[in-house]
């Protein structure tokens, strides 16, 4: 039995408790906000004030690890979830005929729900497991270290958390205490090394605003895509748990028309313009939050390794505490499941062998989370330009590379070959040089090109003229 303690007890903290308890480990649970969700889901979404955790009321996609996750590790709590009112949705079935099934197929779903729904779940989980300890209300204050490996050339051992109710000893601290996490900031006030960071900001700023459906009306307005695109900004939907579905706008935190869409009666009009967020208000839903908005973004890897080895050993981090991104890929809750499952599993030689543990983490972090980290940076590099550079010169062609892209996107939404490499890029299956990089999607885009000689790439969303005069009026041109 391994002695675990996890400062923060979001997602990620409480996912890897519940996974280590089920193995015997003795975990406690250190989390500052003293809340516990689930008693009235509406209540918990729309008016718990979070400040720490600015995405929680953002919408959320769960990508196809999480339900993997859980099925393998906490089928309760995804059945929990299911009975909750989260939906699932496989990408293939955009098809009217559901296309041949092939080997993989069945995990390419995303989960539709409130972030919510998921946290209520796994704290009933948790609240239930005798080997967790769950302390809501009594944050984490620092760390207890041994520097007496340094000494000798080693690194230091955290051997232990501080909270207002004393000392928890621990053969291994988990920090889970996202992406304004305080750990680090011990561990340099402590001497040791000080992390690697790798910060990239992002000049994007999100705006959502959440519906729900009338209890006797349609569920979905058919089949129509999630987003629509313009040349300055992104429009969409994002459907979720019991009839609610989240209306959001994507533009660049330059656009001077920002600041207007946190009016409701102007988010609306905007959001109109976009021909998949059209379809879903027309079904008539009630508003039943404000606009909500979300800047200041940046994507941060936190590594507490360098190229000497382990800045200590005895601790590791999970979910946003080692790596948070803008939410375009929405991949977070994924890479704290994949992270608590790897840490779960391997928390018995933590006590054993705390530096080949540390060694071992870092390294399969490295493989597994980095990649999607890097994918999300130059993504986004990609999408700030787009965005708060719109214009092009008429005279100067699109490249090819944009072309190519363009034109392999446009081939997804009709050939389920190529659907299927999409759904596997966004379901961190494969990345898009693997995925569109096989000899049949090669071949299926380019006889897809062969049939629309003519095909220019073309934004779906609204003129600029359209967007400002929305802005100004509500009356589109």
């Amino acid at each position: 039995m391994t002695r675990v303690a996890i400062v923060g007890g979001g997602i990620g903290g409480m996912a890897v408790a519940l996974f280590l308890g089920r193995r015997g480990h003795a975990v406690t649970v250190l989390e500052r906000d003293g809340r516990r969700p689930g008693r009235d889901l509406d209540a918990d979404f729309f008016d718990w004030r979070r400040p720490g955790v600015p995405q929680a009321v953002q919408p959320h996609g769960l990508l196809a690890p999480v339900r993997t996750v859980l099925r393998e590790e906490a089928p309760d709590v995804y059945d929990a979830m299911l009975r909750m009112g989260a939906g699932e949705r496989n990408e293939l079935e955009w098809f009217p005929e559901r296309p041949p099934e092939r080997p993989g197929d069945e995990d390419l779903v995303t989960v539709q729900t409130r972030r919510i729904v998921l946290e209520a779940a796994l704290h009933d989980a948790v609240h239930r497991e005798p080997n967790v300890d769950v302390r809501l209300g009594e944050p984490a204050e620092g760390l207890v270290v041994d520097r007496h490996g340094a000494a000798f050339g080693g690194a230091p051992r955290v051997t232990g958390v501080r909270s207002r109710s004393g000392r928890h000893d621990a053969d291994l601290v988990l920090d889970a205490g996202g992406r304004r996490s305080p750990v680090s900031g011990w561990l340099t006030g402590a001497g040791c090394r000080d992390a690697v960071v790798e910060n990239h900001r992002i000049g994007i700023a999100y705006f959502c605003r959440w519906y729900r459906l009338p209890p006797d009306g349609p569920r979905d307005p058919g089949r129509v895509k999630s987003g629509s695109v313009a040349a300055f900004a992104v429009g969409g939907v994002f459907p979720s748990d019991n009839g609610t579905f989240a209306v959001f706008l994507t533009v660049s935190t330059a656009d001077p028309t920002r600041g207007a869409l946190l009016d409701p009666e102007v988010f609306e009009r905007v959001a109109r313009t976009f021909p998949a967020v059209a379809a879903w208000l027309d079904l008539r839903p009630d508003a039943v939050s404000r606009v909500l908005a979300m800047g200041g973004l940046d994507n941060r890897w936190t590594g507490l390794s360098d190229a000497a080895g382990p800045v200590v050993t005895g601790l590791v981090g999970v979910g946003d505490a080692v790596t948070h991104t803008n939410p375009t890929m929405g991949q977070g809750v994924a890479l704290a499941l994949w992270a608590a499952q790897w840490v779960a599993g391997h928390a018995a030689r933590a006590a054993v062998d705390p530096e080949a543990f540390a060694a071992d983490y870092h390294r399969w972090a490295g493989r597994t989370l980095r990649p999607w980290f890097d994918v999300q940076v130059a993504m986004d590099r990609a999408n700030e330009a787009r965005l708060a550079h719109p214009a092009r010169p008429s005279s100067e062609p699109l490249s090819t590379a944009a072309r190519d892209a363009a034109a392999v996107s446009a081939c997804s939404w009709e050939d389920p070959v190529v659907m299927r490499a999409r759904a596997r890029i966004r379901h961190l299956v494969q990345p898009a040089d693997q995925a569109y990089g096989t000899a049949e999607v090669r071949a299926r885009v380019a006889r897809w090109l062969v049939e629309h000689p003519g095909f220019t790439p073309a934004y779906d969303g609204p003129a600029r003229e359209e967007w400002e005069s929305a802005v100004r009026t509500g009356q589109a041109l």
